[in-house]
């Protein structure tokens, strides 16, 4: 038996760790730590809900907007506001760029890395990767012959940054596996796509004042208040980066995906799923969204969300006591003692729902917009399936390449809906609709924000007492997935999808890495594997940087 740590994780946001127990070239325990308390809970007591709408932005930089929206829509239920129909439009574009943000972001220059071997590129001859791009109908706007030269000054350089450290010569140099061709036309879409990561940013900085933590967006509303030139400038950027992600996302993901079928094999996890949905419709429910709730269990098929199911469990975190409590609970004490995989090992709680852990991705979303027969996404979905060996069979999807692909589908059906919202305001406001703003009928109550951040489903709940907040729980999409195990013995979603993970190289188990990263983690770089038969330890940097 191999004990295998990957600590911190790198590619992701924020500071995680791995434990795993390998036995014959497979993971059979595993244990994930989030190795950071943050307690915004504790920091917005005692303050107004406006406040709280910008202070829970601060639980992270990548994905501000969703926690603002999440507070937002919390005090909306506890005063009883019905937000004006611009608001909702402009709350899905602010949403829905910093979605093309981070889903791109993670696709391109965190994922990717896993896949992706830019030095194999410098063997690409160009002029074939132009013909292999055209092939594969993806874009082709970069000079390969020019890329190639600046990858060869850059390796000749020595200073590799990013992409030092990672695991290339894993498995003696058989973990990557794509043809230099592809590899130099996925490096130029690696350097394309941090171009959109900006345009996208721009977006959110137009509509909420500047990104990350916009200004904007508040209880009752937006006080953003669209002119002429902004709601051109919103319509000639939806529409680029909309051009951008068809071109790309999904042909490279089909283009790479053969390569890595055995990705289809294992990851799969707890194998239920939950989503609160994204992007309001002009119903506002939660069925409805543009992405809609729904909690997919093979027990009972797909369900509407019940908060009264929602629980967590303390007694494997860094909590006091070792109660399940239901949602919403105001109660957030933290005592740090040591790390012991067999009694406290995380600062995530274990949420539950009726009492089993779900996961809550990207792919849970993609599954409740199947289920919802959401027109975009069943026919991307069923394209897909057919292209990589699995016509019909959604269970392939419940696996580390699985879930890393479908996520692509999700971010250009966002890109394409950008452009439409910024349509529909641009004719509101022409028909002289300027209501953005309503205000709230009373200042006492209490209410959940059930939304989605681009990880999976995020839970803001709150309880207001004349105008303060008395009480804040906030479950986001990283608890459900980081779970530890819970009071019945049960690990986690990304325990779950850990065990059974091929291992072929005990000093760089690329497989498990994979599969963390389908997940998207936001919870940062060396990794430590102890062989307790042998004595040996392994310690590799895979990002020295830290950057995510």
């Amino acid at each position: 038996m191999t004990r295998s740590v990957i600590d911190p994780i790198t590619r992701i946001e924020g500071h995680m760790r791995v434990e795993m127990e390998v036995e014959n070239g497979k993971v059979v325990d595993a244990w994930a730590t989030a190795g950071s308390f943050r307690g915004i809970e504790l920091v917005v007591e005692n303050r107004t809900p406006a406040d709280a709408a910008q202070i829970v932005q601060r639980i992270c930089g990548v994905c501000p907007i969703s926690h603002a929206q999440s507070s937002a829509i919390a005090t909306e239920q506890a005063y009883g506001i019905k937000i004006p129909n611009n608001a909702r439009i402009i709350r899905n574009l602010l949403e829905g760029a910093q979605f093309l943000h981070s889903n791109i972001l993670w696709f391109y220059n965190l994922a990717a890395l896993d896949y992706v071997n830019p030095l194999n590129a410098l063997k690409a001859d160009a002029a074939d990767a132009y013909a292999l791009a055209v092939a594969a109908g993806t874009s082709v706007t970069s000079d390969f012959s020019e890329l190639k030269k600046r990858l060869q000054a850059f390796a000749e350089n020595g200073q590799l940054s990013i992409f030092s450290g990672n695991w290339f010569d894993a498995e003696d140099g058989t973990a990557y596996r794509l043809p230099p061709e592809l590899d130099l036309i996925c490096t130029a879409h690696y350097l394309e796509a941090l171009r959109f990561q900006a345009k996208s940013s721009e977006i959110s900085a137009l509509l909420g004042g500047k990104m990350p933590h916009i200004m904007t967006l508040l209880p009752g509303g937006t006080s953003f208040v669209p002119t002429a030139q902004k709601l051109d400038d919103l319509r000639a950027l939806t529409h680029e980066i909309y051009d951008w992600c068809r071109t790309t996302l999904i042909p490279d993901t089909l283009a790479i995906a053969p390569y890595y079928a055995d990705g289809l094999e294992y990851g799969a996890g707890c194998e239920r799923f939950l989503a609160w949905g994204v992007f309001e419709s002009p119903s506002m429910k939660m069925s409805e969204r543009y992405l809609p709730s729904g909690v997919i269990d093979e027990r009972f098929g797909l369900t509407e969300p019940d908060e009264s199911m929602i629980t967590e469990y303390v007694g494997h975190s860094w909590y006091e006591g070792s109660g399940t409590y239901q949602a919403p609970d105001f109660t957030t004490k933290p005592e740090f003692t040591e790390y012991n995989v067999k009694d406290r090992y995380t600062w995530c709680k274990a949420p539950a729902y009726g009492g089993k852990p779900y996961e809550a991705t990207s792919l849970s979303r993609a599954l409740a917009a199947y289920q919802r027969k959401v027109p975009y996404m069943v026919e991307q979905i069923d394209a897909m399936l057919e292209a990589i060996g699995a016509p019909g069979d959604l269970r392939a999807l419940r696996s580390t390449l699985g879930r890393t692909a479908v996520r692509q589908i999700e971010t250009t059906y966002i890109a394409k809906m950008m452009c439409d919202w910024a349509d529909e305001l641009t004719e509101a406001v022409k028909a002289g609709d300027s209501a953005y703003f309503a205000e709230a009928p009373t200042d006492s109550g209490a209410g959940s924000g059930f939304w989605e951040a681009p990880r999976g489903a995020l839970y803001h709940a709150t309880k207001v007492e004349h105008g303060k907040i008395q009480g804040y729980q906030i479950i986001i999409p990283t608890t459900w997935n980081l779970a530890p195990i819970n009071e019945k013995g049960e690990h986690g979603p990304v325990e779950q999808a850990l065990i059974g993970n091929p291992v072929g190289d005990i000093s760089k188990p690329i497989h498990a890495l994979r599969t963390v990263h389908s997940f998207d983690p936001c919870v940062s770089c060396s990794v430590h594997v102890s062989e307790p038969s042998t004595g040996r330890k392994f310690s590799t940097v895979t990002n020295p940087w830290g950057v995510r």
